[in-house]
């Protein structure tokens, strides 16, 4: 669906832009733009990665951090920053905040991915684990900027935030002048918002394209009621983009210059990682992923060139592990069955070589003899296999039903 919000006005220029790039010279790297050929033929046009996931701390979020802390007065730097975040926005702030030498404080939920509760201490910041959700987190830490002075450094509601981030739309222009069309993903919206801002100022006729998670997707309704609505439960994988409304300043912007939002599903972000990680050679998370998400769902509707954002890299392990299961699943390469043979000796044997001759890997074997759905000679077998996709699927089933098996599931 394509949205305009009357009369709003932007808060954030392109000067503003141009003075965060000067700020963040020597700080942020000027992340690579890499060719995507499978893209490229499943669109029809040129398509490019801006692999923000290869920034500093893995992620965008350095930028605008940087930006923000780096426009700080002497007293408010004295006085320290605090943060909440469950994981890229704090390591943001904590890198940027040791570059500058200011005591940052960022809290984070109580069970957030370990890997990137100790990147953020060991970023320099003083980490403090509070709240089982990100809105008991932010609570905390506005509670703590009211108590201390210190300055509360939003994720993406301030203009110098948005700033920083615009600067990978100047960036996109100058690495990819003839773009046709930007896909970003949005939680908040500041990424979006500075990179329109940048790229509609210079290139007015380049087309920008949101993409938010199904379950997480607030802009759409905030965007057709004309100011930002609050879900009441946000939940997807995409950690990165998982906000429950937009932000004041992002919004205008995003209501404006942002030419259209779109949403995609769980299997969706599931099948973008994958393809990341084989095709692409590139670890992403699933925020990160939501641009490739949205190509392959909807090959057809991008003009090109196309460049993809992938915002961020900062994926937990276990979560990696989940999720690469589930995307192989979303695209048939994962079948699970569950079915009876006699119980009796060289009977799984003889199960397993009819799926050898089937070409399935097996994955893993559950194997059950005691139950009471079960006969006397009966055992159930249930069997994750990894296939070649949907028809390999049907063919896998066929050969066991050949061979004489109940599929139950």
């Amino acid at each position: 669906m394509n949205y305009r919000t009357a009369g709003s006005l932007r808060s954030v220029t392109l000067d503003d832009v141009r003075g965060a790039r000067k700020t963040l010279s020597g700080v942020a790297r000027v992340t690579a733009l890499e060719g995507s050929r499978y893209l490229s033929r499943l669109v029809g046009a040129p398509v490019h990665l801006k692999c923000e996931n290869l920034q500093r701390t893995g992620s965008f979020k350095l930028r605008g951090a940087y930006v923000r802390i780096a426009g700080l007065l002497p007293e408010e730097r004295a006085a320290g920053v605090v943060a909440a975040s469950a994981g890229n926005h704090a390591q943001g702030v904590a890198l940027a905040s040791s570059l500058l030498g200011v005591h940052a404080t960022v809290f984070m939920p109580q069970g957030a991915p370990l890997p990137k509760v100790s990147a953020t201490r060991e970023y320099g910041a003083e980490v403090r684990l509070h709240g089982q959700v990100v809105d008991e987190t932010l609570a905390a830490a506005e509670e703590y900027a009211a108590r201390t002075g210190a300055v509360f450094i939003h994720p993406f509601d301030h203009p110098d935030v948005i700033a920083g981030q615009g600067t990978v739309g100047l960036e996109i222009l100058e690495q990819c002048p003839q773009a046709r069309t930007i896909v970003v993903g949005m939680g908040g919206g500041g990424l979006a918002a500075g990179i329109a801002v940048a790229v509609k100022a210079l290139r007015p006729d380049v087309r920008i394209v949101g993409v938010q998670a199904e379950g997480a997707a607030c802009y759409p309704p905030s965007l057709a009621a004309g100011r930002p609505v609050s879900l009441r439960n946000p939940v997807t994988m995409a950690d990165g983009i998982r906000v429950g409304r937009p932000g004041v300043v992002p919004f205008g912007i995003v209501g404006e210059l942002v030419d259209e939002v779109r949403t995609v599903s769980e299997d969706q972000l599931s099948a973008a990682l994958l393809h990341c990680l084989e095709r692409a050679k590139l670890v992403v998370e699933p925020a990160g992923a939501s641009p490739v998400a949205a190509l392959l769902a909807a090959p057809d509707g991008f003009e090109g060139p196309v460049v993809a954002v992938l915002s961020g890299g900062n994926v937990d392990p276990v979560l990696m592990q989940r999720v690469l299961r589930h995307g192989m699943a979303a695209q048939g390469r994962y079948l699970a069955v569950r079915l009876r043979l006699t119980d009796r000796p060289g009977a799984l044997a003889t199960l397993l070589g009819v799926l050898s001759a089937a070409d399935a890997n097996v994955l893993d074997v559950s194997h059950v003899r005691t139950d009471p759905r079960l006969g006397l000679t009966e055992a159930e077998v249930e069997l994750h296999l990894e296939t070649g996709g949907p028809a390999h699927c049907a063919e896998v089933g066929q050969a066991l039903r050949d061979a004489g098996y109940t599929v139950i599931a």
